[in-house]
């Protein structure tokens, strides 16, 4: 029988991964003072153990004031260093799923609460808010606090944090690292016309809008080391009349494909409240194949991706190069276990859990 594409091995640089299954990034508003705890150690560990073929870090700050809530993962100094490294070492012991780490800073969408309870912004002044800062002083929705401008100043702090997070990134030993230029967070931000009013080098045109998210990356892929892959989260539209359009995003990704990017993880919207998108499964796979066939790039799709005869057509077809994971996979930390069993594929399992094969799927596990 052929194996199935979705368990097909990719290489990417010196990065072999054994199928197409990506764990996107999700965060977990966990950490304490940016750094990573047993939470963070019990979740991934769990996920490195599922048998996919990358598995992503949640939105990592690059500073303090980056973070979306007072809780969010952060890699900005020695302390969140070594938090995360004590979690890395732990996984690795027991398993070899290349990690990658996705670095971010949230801009206006920052100094939040957590998800459960509410998610509103607090006020710089309160114990858990600070200022914000973005491209221009427009709040993200109505009641939210002014960001502030940056000015070019803060342009270079924030493009040398990121720097920084992916020197740290590289010591720890991940595998990749991914920037996001996605869900209106502040490289999103300075890209959507929705969202950056600048009247600099930094506003206006597309090419003028899309220069720090481009410094950003020269940065960070000037400091990663050549061997391992930098790749990219990019809204492909904002769903929003005037906003960021499927067009500008491929003059974003060209730009990337110039300055060296592996992979552009497509997603879309989380700039604008008033978003219009018509949610159903693989809602964003026609972005995927899109950027792909213009840009020549690698792609991830991601959006509703949960079945497993999906994923293999996704993939199959060449609509993309590998499918994103997020909620499908904390619903089914097994996921890929079991569209292994469905497709006829081989997926890599602890030795521990070899036991627990079906005896109806002998060939399920990959066993060194």
């Amino acid at each position: 029988m052929q194996s199935p594409a979705l368990f097909k091995p990719i290489q990417v640089r010196d990065l072999c991964l054994r199928n197409r299954i990506v764990i996107a990034p999700m965060c977990q508003y966990s950490a304490e003072d940016g750094c990573m705890n047993e939470w963070h150690l019990m979740h991934l560990g769990k996920l490195a153990m599922s048998g996919a073929g990358l598995l992503t870090i949640e939105a990592t700050a690059v500073s303090p004031e980056g973070r979306i809530t007072y809780a969010d993962l952060g890699l900005w100094n020695d302390l969140t260093y070594a938090a995360m490294s004590l979690t890395l070492d732990s996984i690795r012991r027991w398993s070899d799923t290349p990690i990658a780490i996705q670095l971010n800073h949230a801009g206006r969408k920052a100094s939040t609460d957590l998800p459960w309870k509410g998610g509103a912004q607090f006020s710089p002044g309160s114990g858990f808010g600070w200022q914000t800062v973005a491209p221009s002083p427009a709040p993200y929705t109505k009641g939210d606090h002014l960001s502030a401008s940056l000015d070019k100043a803060g342009i270079r702090e924030i493009r040398q944090a990121f720097a920084d997070a992916a020197q740290r990134a590289a010591k720890a030993g991940l595998d990749a690292v991914q920037l996001h230029v996605a869900h209106g967070y502040l490289l999103h931000q300075f890209l959507s016309p929705l969202s950056n009013f600048r009247t600099d080098e930094y506003g206006g045109s597309v090419n003028n809008r899309m220069k720090f998210p481009l410094e950003v990356f020269d940065a960070v892929r000037g400091v990663f080391p050549s061997e391992r892959p930098v790749s990219v989260r990019l809204s492909a539209t904002d769903w929003v009349k005037g906003g960021l359009q499927l067009e500008q995003s491929f003059a974003f990704a060209n730009e990337l494909k110039q300055r060296g990017c592996d992979v552009i993880h497509v997603t879309s919207g989380g700039l604008d409240p008033s978003q219009d998108i018509p949610i159903g499964p693989s809602y964003q796979v026609p972005f995927a194949r899109k950027i792909k066939e213009e840009v020549g790039l690698p792609v991830v799709a991601a959006g509703l991706i949960t079945g497993f005869d999906q994923a293999e057509g996704i993939v199959s077809t060449g609509d993309a190069d590998m499918v994103g994971l997020a909620r499908t996979i904390l619903f089914d930390p097994n996921w890929p276990w079991h569209a292994a069993a469905h497709l006829g594929g081989k997926v890599r399992a602890p030795n521990q859990y070899l036991r627990s094969r079906p005896s109806n799927y002998r060939d399920l596990f990959d066993v060194e």
